[in-house]
């Protein structure tokens, strides 16, 4: 009974649950950051993402690339002869070139690159050489008229032309017919640019090379020649005025030379006339104290300088201002002589006194 009147247990609220650290907003976020381990975090790995990355990158233009190179290609031209309708696709068909049934082929002198059609080196470039040969051509031939007067001052075009074909520069530069024709009408057409044309009275076309463009086909030679031709005047007077100043130099020279070697001698004279006056003392007189003048001339000078009669005339001017030496003609050997001779109270007078020195 007891039992029965034991009241029923009350159930307990569930009470909410607190929100742990696991759940708050800091948490929340950290969760969506990125983990540590997906970015490489040593070099040698970033090193193999970015080798990764960079061939991803070139395969993917290299196919973009090769998708547009063969959509291009595959585009059929536009033909010059039909009217399509705006909703078929096809290339326009570029200036210079004929377009027919899709496929675009380049009139002659040009060549295809792409969709136009461009203008083919190799005419230009013997269009080039064919106009350096016209132009040395007549320019040499000028040239050759100014400094020898052997050559044309105009010569005829068809004449000119011939002489080139004949060179055969189209098989030289390994052209074929139609290349060289239009290469040759090119540089045709330039040629009246670059040098000077008139008209004959025959009606034939003339050509001739500026005197702008000549000087660079003269020699040196013939610049020489054509500079003193116009400067042959001046030149003379200058070359007049050289000589003269050279021969004026030349005898100021000579007369110096002259004048030392007339001392040299007069010396000389003097020391021989001097010392044949004291033997001729002290020998008792067998020796004359005298010397002839002819005589002493030959003993004295060269064979070269007897040639020169101023150089003795020298001396004896020398000898005839000296008051120690007395000049007389005497007759020697049934001949007259002039001879020279010391004086003797001047060698008493300068042996014991000393007061003129010999010379």
């Amino acid at each position: 009974m007891a039992s029965l009147s034991t009241p029923p247990k009350r159930r307990r609220r569930a009470q909410p649950r607190t929100p742990n650290s696991s759940s708050s907003p800091s948490s929340i976020l950290a969760s969506l950051e990125p983990s540590p381990t997906l970015l490489p975090s040593k070099k040698s790995e970033f090193l193999k993402l970015l080798g990764v990355v960079t061939i991803a990158s070139f395969v993917a233009f290299s196919s973009n690339y090769l998708i547009n190179f063969f959509n291009n290609h595959s585009t059929p031209f536009c033909d010059m002869d039909l009217s399509l309708s705006p909703s078929d696709i096809c290339i326009p068909c570029p200036p210079n070139g004929v377009c027919h049934q899709g496929k675009l082929e380049c009139t002659t002198g040009y060549r295809k690159l792409g969709t136009l059609c461009v203008e083919d080196g190799d005419i230009n470039e013997t269009a080039k050489k064919l106009l350096g040969s016209v132009e040395a051509h007549v320019c040499e031939a000028y040239a050759q008229n100014l400094c020898e007067g052997i050559g044309k001052v105009w010569v005829q075009e068809d004449e000119l032309w011939n002489n080139i074909e004949e060179m055969k520069l189209m098989e030289h530069y390994g052209l074929d017919t139609s290349v060289y024709m239009l290469a040759k009408g090119r540089a045709f057409q330039t040629v009246g640019q670059l040098l000077e044309t008139r008209v004959s009275s025959s009606g034939v076309r003339e050509l001739k090379c500026p005197d702008s463009l000549v000087k660079h086909y003269k020699s040196a030679s013939c610049y020489i020649r054509q500079w003193i031709a116009a400067h042959a005047i001046v030149l003379v007077l200058v070359c007049a005025v050289l000589i003269s100043c050279l021969i004026i130099l030349l005898k100021v020279q000579r007369r110096r030379h002259l004048s030392f070697r007339a001392e040299e001698l007069y010396k000389e004279v003097c020391d021989i006339l001097e010392d044949t006056a004291l033997k001729s003392r002290s020998v008792n007189g067998e020796v004359e104290p005298w010397i002839v003048v002819s005589w002493l001339r030959d003993h004295l000078l060269s064979p070269r300088e007897r040639k020169n009669p101023l150089l003795w005339k020298k001396v004896e001017e020398l000898v005839q201002e000296d008051s120690r030496l007395d000049r007389y003609p005497k007759l020697v050997k049934g001949e007259s002589k002039v001879v020279w001779e010391w004086q003797e109270g001047v060698i008493l007078f300068s042996r014991q006194v000393h007061v003129f020195p010999s010379c």
